[in-house]
């Protein structure tokens, strides 16, 4: 039986005037000289930063002492209606978030994806590398767009966009994907603490160091968020110019490296290869991360020339991150091309054994190429592990809406992903091939969360409701669902290519289709919701019902 119309709105008026009536309760307790506090609706909200967290780049918004000189950049025209000139100056202020981001496009998985890609397929896949990373560029400009033109980021726009049981699986799925990454970035540090320490240090005591010196970097934050983009930038720094010493030291072919970007190859010797190169480009937890980045710069959504500084500022920022990220990929996948593209070890590379072989095949020098490596390594584990419980945060506290201290946040996040990873070192420390079988698995893990970060990121920034005058216009949405219906095909393939090696017999295969189907009808109900089509399936299914 169908509840009474006005049931809902009689409880949401109760529940308003109990709140109210708390409100007035507590302000009676309040002694009389102290200031009755402001119980805005914005303060039982979560945010990303807080406004004392935010650094300021403009004049109008008043210098801090505490954020230095560069909270004085003065803008010229910060009372008018249209951006000021280029600056600089004011890029550098906007300069951090973009290059958080970019460390998703540099973790373990990537770089493992990079290597095998280099050693099968040789420099043959370069340009899809650039291509791919091209790709995750739009997505993550359009993340930017979302967090910047509303003030929210994604987590918290999906928990007022969708229904109770959609924004409850979306978290999930969130929380699923951000858990697989960590678990993969926190095993690549492991392995390159292995690798520095001489195999004096195994896999499980690598984990516990990444996990407890993860609190010790994001404490960083507590002196301000500028101190801690100065880490992240010495770790991208220690990457480049490691696997940059890599690439110098094996002397790749300049001309194979030219024609591997600029002309198209595909076999179907390489596919798999091809496949993996994309999917890694697009992860799942970094849209949401980003998003919630932009955020700690100081702008007045409500001042459109503002929030147009912001993005052309964020845009060229963003742009430069994923360049470098693009140039670091090349370097490994063009190590390993020059080295085992041909041999008989290329099939069984892995992160496990890349140091070995690279030591076996290109040997010592002046400092030792399997060092090298594991410095790189362990650059991008703790980097990725740092970004990765970042993002935990801000996926947790947008979805719940939870206000909770950011250490205890911290705490929850890391604990959700170290217990499992600590029990996946004990358990596959046996052999660099169980070590590749996880990979594959935690790949394919990650892929199935891939259209649950993307189509509501999509679906929101085209929606003027959301969006404002800031909305992507019809040319833009065709071409981000273009790249969306793309690279989640690419995946699906990889998935199907997947399951169809491990899936045996009717049992487990009936289980899957039941899984697959259930999984297609969430994805197709978020790309259909809110269209006319939507509401009259919607509306079949409970007449239906009804009668």
């Amino acid at each position: 039986m169908a509840a009474p119309a006005g049931g809902a709105g009689d409880a949401a008026s109760a529940a308003a005037a109990s709140a109210a009536r708390a409100v007035e309760e507590a302000r009676a307790l309040l002694p009389a000289s102290a200031p009755a506090p402001d119980y805005d609706d914005e303060d039982l909200e979560e945010r990303a930063y807080e406004a004392a967290e935010k650094v300021i780049v403009s004049i109008s918004d008043g210098p801090d002492p505490e954020d230095g000189d560069d909270a004085a950049l003065c803008s010229s025209s910060s009372s008018g209606s249209a951006p000021p000139p280029f600056s600089w100056r004011k890029l550098w202020l906007f300069t951090g978030p973009g290059f958080l981001m970019s460390i998703a496009f540099l973790d373990p998985g990537n770089l493992e994806g990079d290597l095998q890609a280099g050693a099968v397929a040789g420099d043959t896949l370069l340009w899809l590398l650039m291509w791919a990373t091209a790709m995750g560029l739009l997505v993550q400009l359009l993340a930017a767009r979302l967090g910047v033109a509303t003030g929210r980021h994604l987590a918290e726009l999906c928990r007022d966009e969708y229904p109770d049981w959609a924004r409850r699986a979306l978290w999930l799925m969130a929380e699923v994907a951000m858990v697989g990454a960590d678990i993969q970035e926190v095993i690549g540090s492991a392995i390159a603490i292995k690798i520095l320490s001489r195999g004096y240090l195994p896999l499980w005591a690598g984990v516990v160091i990444t996990a407890l010196d993860c609190f010790i970097f994001l404490s960083l934050e507590n002196y301000g968020v500028r101190k801690l983009e100065a880490v992240f930038a010495f770790l991208i720094a220690t990457m480049a110019v490691s696997f940059a010493w890599m690439f110098t030291d094996t002397k790749p072919n300049g001309k194979d490296l030219l024609i591997g970007i600029l002309v198209p190859k595909l076999s179907s010797r390489t596919i798999r290869q091809a496949v993996g190169v994309v999917g890694c480009v697009i992860m799942p937890h970094n849209v949401f991360l980003h998003s919630a980045l932009v955020q700690s710069r100081k702008i007045d959504q409500n001042k459109e020339y503002q929030v147009r500084e912001a993005l052309r500022y964020y845009s060229i920022e963003t742009t430069i991150a994923l360049a470098v990220s693009f140039m670091i990929n090349l370097f490994v996948t063009t190590v390993f091309a020059k080295g085992f593209y041909g041999s008989k070890e290329a099939g069984n590379i892995g992160l496990e054994n890349a140091g070995q072989y690279l030591q076996e095949k290109f040997g010592g020098g002046f400092f030792p190429i399997l060092y090298i490596w594991g410095i790189g390594l362990l650059a991008a584990g703790q980097s990725s592990t740092i970004t990765g419980t970042y993002a935990g945060q801000f996926i947790m506290g947008g979805f719940l809406n939870l206000r909770l201290k950011k250490w205890v946040r911290a705490l929850i996040t890391r604990s959700f992903a170290i217990v499992p990873t600590i029990i996946v070192a004990l358990f596959f420390d046996t052999s660099d091939s169980a070590l590749d079988v996880l990979n594959e698995w935690l790949n394919v893990l990650q892929s199935i969360q891939i259209p649950f970060a993307l189509i509501p990121l999509i679906t929101l920034v085209s929606k003027e409701q959301v969006m404002g005058v800031f909305k992507i216009g019809p040319n833009t949405q065709a071409v981000t669902w273009t790249v969306a219906t793309l690279l989640i095909t690419i995946n699906g393939y990889l998935l199907m290519d997947f399951f169809s090696s491990e899936i045996r017999g009717p049992l487990s295969g009936s289980l899957l289709c039941a899984v697959v189907l259930i999984y297609a009808s969430f994805v197709l109900y978020l790309i259909l919701r809110g269209t006319e089509l939507s509401e009259k399936i919607v509306k079949a299914i409970h007449n239906s019902f009804s009668s």
